[in-house]
């Protein structure tokens, strides 16, 4: 199959890898145009690919050219093409990104929400793409577990979802994390990796902050919500 880099503005993805692959051909085989192999790869997982892609009428090629174009690993023997989709979240507890700029930041706490449970994420723009393989390939194809929906601004999300409990995570006007009860339906909101949040945020629902020592400076992104998620599903989990 003929493939060209990936182009945001285009119909398509690429999810590189068998096990991200594979995430995607469990969870939505709907979503995969085709799947390309390596001439070189030997693996246990290949028939379990071919079956599933024979069972859902998935096009399978094998070939070396795609991946000189679009991967430079070289552990990397699978290419599952995947059609972009629109999605809208669903009502319920989310996290808010707002302006998050790195994909493999993003891949990562897409990752981190649905192993938490919390499969709805909001992201408030300029941000990094969702669909950029960079972040398929991070989230380690979780973003087939998630909903991922881009409002035009963060106003258009609380439209949305006005009676959401929103919790920004900042240092201005913020109580400290551990002290504070997040009651759902929740929103999780994460500033820019580089800036964190505006301050007009610190107006909005309860500021919450994560306290670290004086060692360094915050933490990146992906962990701080990472915490978060724990601190607001800890007694979801705790009840099974």
């Amino acid at each position: 199959m003929k493939v060209s880099r990936y182009r945001k503005e285009g119909g398509i993805s690429y999810s590189l890898g068998a096990t991200v692959t594979m995430e995607f051909l469990l969870r939505c085989p709907e979503d995969i145009e085709s799947v390309i192999l390596h001439p070189g790869f030997d693996s246990s997982a290949k028939e379990d690919i071919l079956k599933i892609c024979r069972g859902n009428g998935i096009e399978v090629s094998t070939d070396v050219k795609p991946f000189n174009i679009l991967s430079q690993k070289e552990n990397c023997f699978v290419i599952g093409v995947i059609r972009k989709k629109d999605m809208k979240i669903d009502a319920g507890d989310h996290v808010v990104l707002v302006n998050p700029s790195n994909s493999g930041n993003l891949g990562t706490i897409i990752r981190s929400c649905a192993g938490f449970g919390v499969t709805n994420i909001a992201v408030i723009p300029p941000a990094a793409d969702h669909y950029d393989p960079k972040t398929v390939r991070a989230s380690m194809g979780a973003l087939a577990r998630v909903k991922v929906e881009v409002f035009a601004g963060f106003e258009e999300y609380r439209k949305r979802f006005p009676g959401n409990n929103l919790y920004p995570f900042m240092l201005d006007g913020s109580v400290l994390l551990q002290e504070t009860e997040i009651k759902s339906p929740f929103s999780l909101v994460m500033g820019n990796e580089a800036t964190g949040l505006p301050p007009e945020y610190k107006d909005v629902g309860t500021p919450v902050r994560i306290e670290h020592t004086d060692a360094i400076d915050s933490l990146n992104l992906p962990i701080a919500t990472s915490i978060g998620l724990y601190e607001a599903t800890k007694s979801a989990f705790m009840q099974k």
